[in-house]
């Protein structure tokens, strides 16, 4: 599947991202899913709660476009060169987060954002310039780099995870 260019693709793109995602989350066993290794020193519990996060932000720079402002992208005092330390600091506010209010919380703000992007016709999210604070960059991209892609990017850590803890599947040989 390409890069979606429109609402509907866009849309379409990030549920079948998220269903694949909690496919994957689905085969790691329990008890592995909050042991550091899924990425690095991050769990699958760090990457569900790094995905809310992001959809936090992409959802705050959308508020603060319309109600006029310029939004501080990726966070306040944050420049784009500081993604590795503004991640760590998101996976340290994680840590002691239930699993169950991470994944809930991910549920709930991906809504969020499905419903933010269906507000919006495929001018305003596709339209280079058409949303003053993405500059050269379409709402839509940001967008789809909150969910679809980022998405893709958390299910292959998950799946990758997962068959790490797995027993081989070839029988020993005496």
């Amino acid at each position: 599947m390409g890069r979606p260019t429109s609402r509907g693709e866009l849309l379409s793109a990030a549920d079948h991202e998220f269903d694949r995602l909690w496919t994957a989350v689905a085969a790691v066993p329990t008890g592995r899913r909050d042991l550091p290794g899924c990425c690095d020193d991050w769990s699958v519990k760090d990457v569900l709660c790094h995905l809310g996060a992001w959809h936090d932000m992409v959802l705050g720079w959308d508020r603060v476009g319309r109600e006029g402002g310029e939004p501080e992208i990726p966070a306040p005092g944050r420049t784009w060169r500081q993604l590795p330390e503004l991640n760590h600091e998101i996976q340290l506010r994680c840590r002691p987060r239930a699993w169950s209010t991470v994944t809930g919380r991910l549920r709930v703000s991906h809504g969020a954002v499905m419903s933010v992007v269906s507000a919006y016709d495929d001018d305003t999210l596709f339209t280079p310039g058409r949303v003053a604070w993405t500059g050269t960059t379409t709402l839509g991209a940001y967008f789809v780099s909150a969910t679809a892609s980022h998405y893709a990017w958390a299910t292959k850590l998950v799946r990758r995870w997962a068959r790490a803890g797995m027993p081989p599947t070839d029988p020993p040989t005496a």
